[in-house]
């Protein structure tokens, strides 16, 4: 049996179930890890994307929880899921 390994919710498709593994910050934005966990993204949180901006590195919009939230590509980037 093979382990699912996290990818970036940035990297994931929409409309896939996606559970939260880990929220990291960038180096120039430590505070992004705890913005994000207020949001609600939390290890074993349901997550999906909604919609993606019309460019690969736009804007996404993401459901976690019962919350819906437009992010940017470098804040999803911080968010590491794997398949629900």
């Amino acid at each position: 049996m093979s382990e699912t390994l996290p990818s970036s919710l940035a990297a994931a498709p929409a409309g896939l179930a996606l559970t939260v593994q880990q929220v990291s910050a960038p180096g120039h934005s430590p505070e992004w890890a705890s913005w994000l966990a207020d949001l609600g993204f939390l290890p074993g949180e349901a997550v999906r994307i909604l919609r993606r901006g019309a460019r690969r590195t736009g804007n996404l919009v993401v459901r976690v929880g019962q919350s819906t939230f437009a992010l940017r590509h470098a804040e999803a980037e911080c968010i590491a899921v794997t398949p629900r």
